[in-house]
């Protein structure tokens, strides 16, 4: 089992970022300026959650405490980054269906 979820649900968006920016940046091995923006965000909301290690997955939360633009953006990696997930992270992509 997924010893601390805040960290795994780091790395996860950390992977889809990753999948998305080399893709649509055609970033090789690192992320570009827009997309390590959004990580971070993404991290310092991740660590302020007042669910802590009971979070839920973000589209369930009753909380929604990403700002409008970001929330965005982020729907957009998730859109095109989650089917891919399949082909770059297999185990991800299997947890994460489990996870549902």
């Amino acid at each position: 089992m997924i010893k601390n979820k805040i960290q795994y649900e780091k790395q996860t968006v950390e992977r889809m970022l990753m999948v998305y920016c080399k893709n649509k940046h055609k970033q090789k091995t690192q992320l570009c300026a827009e997309c390590d923006a959004l990580k971070n965000y993404a991290y310092m909301r991740l660590d302020k959650c007042k669910f802590g290690e009971a979070k839920p997955a973000c589209k369930n939360c009753p909380v929604h405490c990403y700002q409008p633009e970001m929330r965005n953006k982020m729907r957009e990696v998730m859109r095109f980054s989650g089917p891919r997930m399949l082909l770059y992270y297999p185990k991800d992509f299997i947890i994460h269906l489990l996870r549902k």
